[in-house]
């Protein structure tokens, strides 16, 4: 789009931003002078799955996942579902040292 006016660009201000939603920029003068730009906004987002197989093509990788079992979907077995799990399961890994593992503090 061609250079528009301060006065010019606020008369006509929706109609430059629908122009920027499309992908177009303008330039906005003053006395003849660019001042500023409309430009359209970077849509980000997403995942840049080309850059993630070049890294990993970089490492020696070639494939992610090398195999899938055949039940990885089956039910789990009910005696694994009702077994309970233990009374530390609950307790971060910081706090489950015992004692003689943690070292004596410097007075």
């Amino acid at each position: 789009m061609s250079p528009v006016s301060i006065k010019e660009g606020k008369n006509r201000f929706s109609e430059l931003v629908r122009a920027a939603e499309s992908g177009e920029s303008t330039t906005i003068t003053r006395n003849g002078h660019p001042v500023c730009k409309i430009v359209p906004c970077e849509q980000k987002g997403g995942t840049n799955w080309a850059a993630g197989e070049a890294y990993l093509k970089s490492l020696g990788v070639d494939r992610l996942i090398t195999w899938v079992s055949p039940d990885f979907d089956d039910p789990l077995p009910e005696d694994f579902l009702i077994t309970p799990l233990p009374p530390e399961f609950d307790i971060p890994k910081a706090s489950r040292r015992s004692p003689s593992k943690t070292k004596p503090r410097k007075r």
